[in-house]
């Protein structure tokens, strides 16, 4: 009986080891801000887990917590249409539509659950900028989509970008393509004084939206 006993603890340390090691580490690749010690990222773990096994996402969280960001957080940690968690993770896009192969992430929505996945080329990108994307992804929360909500998205984001390089300015590295689609965006948020003037005539110009209709549930004109 003892020996049972402890067959079956061993069974369960072996687990809980096993689901320890399910979290995916920040690339070598990614300096982070000198705040983010590993006791600092194991408290993330438990706080995100339910979101993403990416410990680059649990950062870009934190990141965007008491943020403009804020808002799309608590979307994903389940304050949206769904009621329940958003799940991100980094996917090869093509699996779900072959003309996402060059998007850098796609909000999805399956049943009733929603999904944010992310391009895998971006696995190494900053989390300031993977905060900044995901700010946008988690506005998409239902199935349908319009150029007034897809203009809403990316000026938040622009505006996410804008906040997080001035809150860590070394996150701005321009080697990463995800941090020039970022810096792009800022650009036009400036060129246009704040406001989504030149950020609207780009996502209207967008060949990829061109069959969206101009608004859908809950986003007017833009």
């Amino acid at each position: 009986m003892k020996k049972t006993i402890f067959y079956i603890f061993l069974l369960l340390l072996i687990g809980c080891k096993c689901n320890a090691t399910d979290i995916i580490p920040v690339s070598c690749n990614v300096k982070l801000p000198e705040k983010y010690t590993d006791a600092y990222l194991d408290a993330l773990t438990n706080e995100y887990k339910k979101v993403s096994n990416e410990q680059v996402v649990h950062i870009a969280l934190d990141m965007m917590k008491n943020t403009s960001a804020d808002y799309s957080r608590r979307a994903i940690m389940g304050f949206n249409l769904t009621q329940y968690p958003m799940q991100i993770s980094f996917k090869n896009l093509t699996e779900l539509n072959s003309a996402y192969e060059t998007f850098d992430a796609v909000g999805w929505k399956k049943k009733n659950k929603l999904f944010i996945y992310i391009n895998p080329k971006h696995s190494d990108a900053p989390p300031a900028a993977i905060a900044a994307l995901i700010a946008h992804e988690a506005l998409h929360q239902d199935e349908y989509n319009s150029l007034s909500e897809e203009t809403y998205a990316w000026t938040m984001e622009a505006c996410v970008w804008d906040e997080m390089i001035k809150m860590y300015p070394e996150e701005n590295i321009l080697e990463s393509s995800l941090v020039a689609r970022e810096n792009t965006l800022r650009q036009l948020l400036e060129k246009g004084n704040y406001t989504n003037k030149y950020i609207k005539k780009a996502v209207y110009s967008n060949n990829g939206y061109k069959n969206l209709p101009v608004t859908s549930p809950g986003f007017n004109n833009q």
